[in-house]
């Protein structure tokens, strides 16, 4: 507790001490000047230029003009030399009293020795390689942009504390470049995603955050009040049915990358806010949109230039083979051989098999939701290697089109890899007469007490009634995607600004 208090005290005085330098930066002129434009970045001169021997560089006479923030600074009389980083990297500078004192700033180096790590600075000079064969600018102007008040972590260990990372990513990526390729990855997934969309004919597009009903999925929502139209309205859980009702007004191919918001639980796989990739096509079924998925999440791993057999957490996943399809009851048997068949037949039998276990049993206790509530706990963490569990029961999919050999179940796929869902895709229920009596099913459920059931919709159902085309749609959940390609444990590593607790 007292290295605590003292780290704190220690703190605040080397904040007091940069303050005090600010206030004298302010007293001779513009403290923080917006006159300074980079020409290069550091990553794109190492590429050019390393390869380059000193007396080559020396005869080419290249100019260059950068600027980034100051990482370190070795201070030697007359000379010093320091490490600015860019967005792209880091170069080496090589800051001289007698190259950059001029007539009127006499005192610049003066002045630059008192510049702290963490300020931003701009900087012109001469490519060159020192004694060590390192690329660095000879520096004949040099400014000081921003002054840093705050000192950065300390250099050999770096932002360590994993929940100051989370709080203060501005800092994390600062200082650890792991973290900065995480968020450059996925970037590039989400990108590689978009191309794959927009090269098979989907329309991207974008549709309402504020709901006044929330639809689309089982989950509770964020309510909030518009007070223009006095009415009470929700963050949107998920982008469905607006979605669907561009595929009845003609768009028979669109896709949404975009946020949804549910009012439920933190952990390492779920944040309040999450990003979410939903789409549809007309005239597709859910066999069509398993192969369809498969084929984006590939383009997703190699757009990333990550190999399709990875490591996660330890172990392979296998991303090159075709992916697995069992039933709910098929999985349970797989990994469970101690149930027989004809039991997952049994609501009482599985019904009692939870209550032994210990778990909560569903709202609902008809078969469906108890093979649901049964599969998640004995059969969902087992399913490592990419895993398609399809037919879903009806009662539990109130969107999903019934199949036409079994009523009782739907024609409706969840994708499991590292034993968690990925994504969620069906048939299209486009019967509006079916889907008006699911939906005062699900109304019947929430007065129940059954919280995320779903309310009624009836625009919806008057979309439907114009008549929507044989469809198939899915969501892909980016953020646990992301945290496969780049085998991160916590969906708070793969998200820039997760919700956390107050301080």
């Amino acid at each position: 507790m007292e290295n605590k208090e003292n780290q704190t005290v220690d703190e605040n005085s080397i904040i007091q001490e940069r303050r005090n330098k600010l206030s004298d930066l302010r007293k001779v002129g513009v403290a923080f000047p917006n006159n300074f434009k980079p020409e290069h970045d550091s990553s794109q001169l190492h590429k050019e230029f390393d390869e380059f021997d000193k007396p080559t560089l020396e005869e080419k006479n290249i100019e260059v003009v950068v600027a980034g923030r100051m990482m370190l600074k070795r201070v030697m009389g007359k000379a010093s030399f320091a490490t600015i980083q860019d967005r792209t990297g880091r170069i080496q500078l090589y800051v001289a009293r007698d190259l950059i004192n001029n007539e009127d700033n006499p005192e610049l180096y003066s002045s630059f020795k008192k510049w702290d790590m963490g300020d931003i600075i701009g900087a012109k000079g001469k490519l060159f390689k020192t004694n060590t064969d390192e690329l660095t600018i000879e520096v004949t102007e040099i400014c000081l942009l921003t002054k840093s008040l705050r000192p950065m972590p300390e250099k050999f260990h770096g932002l360590q504390d994993q929940e100051m990372k989370y709080r203060q990513r501005y800092v994390d990526l600062m200082v650890n470049q792991e973290t900065k390729d995480t968020f450059l990855t996925r970037s590039k997934a989400i990108q590689s995603i978009r191309e794959f969309m927009v090269s098979n004919k989907f329309l991207e597009v974008e549709t309402p955050m504020l709901h006044p009903i929330p639809g689309g999925a089982s989950a509770k929502p964020f309510v909030t009040h518009h007070n223009a139209l006095d009415m009470e309205m929700f963050m949107r859980i998920a982008p469905e049915l607006y979605l669907k009702r561009l595929v009845v007004g003609g768009f028979d191919r669109v896709f949404e990358i975009n946020r949804n918001f549910r009012n439920e639980g933190l952990s390492v796989r779920h944040n309040p806010e999450f990003t979410m990739m939903e789409f549809y096509a007309a005239y597709a079924d859910y066999q069509w949109l398993m192969t369809f998925t498969e084929d984006c999440i590939r383009s997703s791993i190699t757009g990333c230039g990550v190999d399709l057999k990875l490591t996660y957490q330890d172990k392979e996943i296998d991303f090159s083979q075709p992916f697995d399809r069992l039933t709910l009851v098929q999985a349970i048997e797989k990994y469970n051989n101690q149930f027989k068949s004809e039991d997952l037949l049994n609501a009482e039998f599985i019904e009692q098999t939870l209550q032994k276990m210990g778990e909560e049993l569903p709202p609902n206790r008809s078969l469906g939701s108890l093979q649901l509530a049964l599969f998640e706990v004995v059969a969902e963490e087992h399913l490592w290697n990419p895993t398609f569990i399809i037919d879903y029961p009806t009662e539990v999919s109130p969107l999903a089109r019934a199949s036409d050999n079994d009523p009782t179940i739907t024609e409706r796929f969840e994708l499991f890899i590292a034993g968690r869902e990925i994504a969620n895709g069906f048939s299209e229920l486009n019967d509006p007469e079916e889907q008006s009596e699911r939906f005062k099913k699900q109304v019947e459920q929430k007065e129940a007490g059954d919280d995320e059931a779903m309310y009624y919709d009836a625009d919806f159902i008057r979309a439907l009634e114009y008549g929507m085309p044989p469809t198939g749609g899915c969501g892909i959940g980016i953020d646990r995607l992301i945290m496969l390609i780049t085998n991160k444990p916590s969906i708070r590593d793969v998200i820039l600004f997760p919700h956390m607790r107050p301080e």
